[in-house]
């Protein structure tokens, strides 16, 4: 006899998850959600299972801001082991390339501006971009040849944290579809050796760093009503963008899927990205034009 099926319950929130090691983001979101008994969830940007650290999980209403996360910047705290370049381009693929060259430390800190600001990576070919529909790790592991197109992506910063022969650390601030495995490899290849991601870490997205992150462990060991105390409202994935304060009626007609005209001292004429709220409760995301507040995705 089958187990009763658990009733789903309409919650909505955001988990900023720390993400343990060996666990995807798929079975990370999984987890909680079942945790939670929510109706609805997603992630704000894939981490690899090797990876560890910072992946915002929505529930309900949340899953709707989730591009306002993924759109915002990323910092990454990563390994780089010398002298071996593997399939995968981390740790968890078979060695393709090997050079006995060691980076010296001032060569590694002179290469750094070159990564630096706007630059066209190649991204893995084991990584979750889809090719004529399929997901590019899974051509790859079933021995096809993957040819990736280069892409432009922008790293705001990047800086040495510390050097030895065998393996360096570094932090990198970057946009939406940087690929960390990408810039060891092709930073080692333009030092002169070869190179993979022995270790990754996210330690922020967008407005979400370590310090609002939760494990796993944690979550499993509360109670439910101390589980949904932990959760973080809707508007939390929102700090990164302007608010527009409305009035109830304003959030009536903005509920409706209407625009509604800004007035007062120092209301906004136009905004490329912008989110609603009556009382600190988000209502709306959506732009200003021409003074107006026009939403583009209604929360419930």
């Amino acid at each position: 006899m089958s187990a009763p099926k658990r009733n789903k319950r309409p919650i909505s929130g955001w988990i900023v998850l720390d993400k343990p090691y060996d666990m995807t983001s798929t079975q990370a979101v999984g987890k909680c959600r079942w945790l939670y008994g929510a109706a609805k969830a997603g992630h704000a940007g894939t981490l690899d299972p090797l990876a560890t650290g910072i992946l915002p999980i929505a529930l309900g209403e949340a899953t709707k801001t989730v591009p306002a996360i993924q759109d915002g910047e990323k910092t990454y705290r990563f390994a780089i082991a010398w002298g071996a370049q593997t399939a995968t381009d981390d740790a968890e693929g078979e060695v393709v390339a090997t050079s006995d060259h060691r980076p010296t430390e001032a060569e590694l800190l002179a290469a750094l501006p070159r990564f630096t600001g706007a630059i066209t990576q190649v991204p893995p070919a084991f990584s979750a971009i889809r090719i004529d529909g399929e997901r590019a790790y899974d051509l790859a592991r079933a021995g096809e040849a993957v040819e990736m197109a280069p892409r432009q992506v922008v790293i705001s910063a990047l800086r040495l944290i510390g050097h030895g022969q065998v393996k360096s650390e570094l932090e990198m601030v970057c946009e939406k579809g940087t690929y960390v495995r990408a810039l060891a490899r092709d930073l080692a290849e333009h030092l002169g050796t070869r190179g993979h991601v022995a270790a990754l870490r996210r330690t922020a997205v967008g407005p979400f760093s370590e310090v609002d992150a939760i494990t796993i462990d944690a979550l499993e060991a509360m109670a439910l009503e101390a589980r949904d105390a932990a959760l973080l409202p809707v508007s939390a994935g929102l700090a990164d963008l302007p608010e527009i304060r409305l009035s109830p009626d304003q959030a009536t007609a903005v509920r409706h899927g209407n625009p509604v005209l800004l007035v007062g001292a120092g209301a906004p004429v136009a905004l490329d990205d912008a989110w609603a709220s009556l009382r600190g409760e988000a209502i709306a995301i959506g732009h200003v034009e021409r003074g107006q507040f026009k939403p583009r995705r209604v929360l419930n």
